[in-house]
């Protein structure tokens, strides 16, 4: 029996370590490390809100269920250790004498919330108390501490987000932010500091999104805004502009371009995401047709700006930059549940009609 009971004080302290452990990989770990305890959370909550919003007829009531998604899952986290914290120390008290298994649970929970009405005439019993009680008030208080700091990223990251907007239309498109960067910034170092801009965006991101992964699922304050869809714009933006646009070349698309690559690629690490580390096309098939290529390339031309002569080889070194980040946008669109939009050209450029009296061409919904 005294072994029995020693076993039971061992599986009971390691349940309640390895739950606390979780709490710190969570909360206090700066750097990109999943556990099983915070992901079975978030993969239980998902599940039902999966179910839900399979039922729902709009992506708008979609977007706003999920909304609740990751505030919920992250505010049961807490609840959830507790309880396992609970758990440990019970099977550690009913080792101590402290039995039946109800007395045990009673205790463990009195000294776990600070309740203090349970008490045994057992100096062990009292060390683990203390040392319970301790590990419930840090749990709170991680989670005190943790929220702020996630938000304040949330509202860095939601910034640029809503930001580009202004640059890139609405729903935002790779050749509307091409065009505004060519008609309303002839400055070259406008153009710098905007891809430098996302340069660092995109490095936050990754430090952001694989410390505090919880974010990755945090929903833009306006329904049809995501983090993802704006990664893509980006991205693919410094993609028709080194490949398509004819001006004098531009290290800083490249850089945005890569570090967007390398963060896509990290977070989809960390959510165990397979894709190919090495894509080439036209082996490895890209998302955008030729014929989406090709009414992005009409309309920017229409617009004014300079265009490559040779389409093809313009089709094929804007697919080559594509097919690094393809898979992996498409794969992080889907678990965020993204808005469904086309990546590059859902919307053309209407030239204005003369004939009308209209001055400016405007973006129209392509058939």
């Amino acid at each position: 029996m005294i072994l029995i009971r020693i076993l039971i004080a061992l599986l009971g302290g390691a349940l309640a370590a390895y739950t606390f452990y979780s709490a710190l990989m969570t909360f206090v770990v700066p750097r990109s490390a999943s556990n099983f305890l915070s992901g079975a959370v978030f993969r239980t909550v998902r599940f039902g809100f999966d179910r839900i919003a399979g039922r729902l007829p709009t992506y708008e009531q979609r977007d706003s269920l999920m909304s609740v998604y990751a505030p919920l899952s992250l505010l049961l986290l807490v609840p959830f250790w507790l309880l396992l914290i609970a758990l440990g120390f019970s099977l550690i008290y009913w080792a101590l004498g402290i039995t039946p298994w109800r007395e045990a649970f009673i205790a463990s929970g009195s000294s776990l919330l600070t309740l203090g009405y349970a008490s045994f005439d057992n100096l062990g019993f009292h060390l683990f108390s203390f040392g319970e009680a301790v590990i419930g008030l840090v749990l709170v208080a991680m989670l005190i501490a943790y929220l702020p700091t996630m938000y304040s990223a949330f509202s860095q990251r939601e910034t640029a987000v809503a930001m580009l907007e202004v640059r890139a239309g609405w729903p935002p498109t790779a050749p509307e932010l091409i065009w505004r960067l060519h008609g309303m910034e002839s400055d070259a170092s406008d153009k710098r500091r905007f891809w430098e801009s996302w340069e660092t965006w995109f490095t936050e991101i990754d430090e952001s999104h694989t410390s505090l992964a919880a974010l990755v699922f945090f929903r833009s304050p306006r329904a049809g805004q995501s983090w993802v869809a704006a990664a893509g714009v980006v991205l693919d933006a410094a993609a028709l502009q080194v490949s398509a646009v004819d001006e004098p070349f531009l290290v800083h698309p490249s850089l945005a371009m890569r570090a967007g690559i390398l963060t896509l690629r990290h977070i989809a690490d960390f959510f165990k995401v397979s894709y190919n580390p090495d894509p080439h096309f036209p082996q490895d098939p890209i998302g955008v047709t030729r014929a989406e290529f090709n009414a992005a390339y009409e309309r920017l031309s229409d617009q004014g700006v300079p265009m490559k002569a040779d389409r093809d080889l313009a089709w094929r070194n804007f697919a080559g930059w594509r097919v690094n980040y393809d898979s992996v946008l498409a794969a992080l669109a889907h678990l965020t549940m993204a808005p469904d939009v086309s990546w590059l050209s859902e919307f053309t450029f209407a030239p204005p009609d003369s004939d009308s009296g209209e001055t400016a061409g405007q973006l129209k919904k392509a058939s």
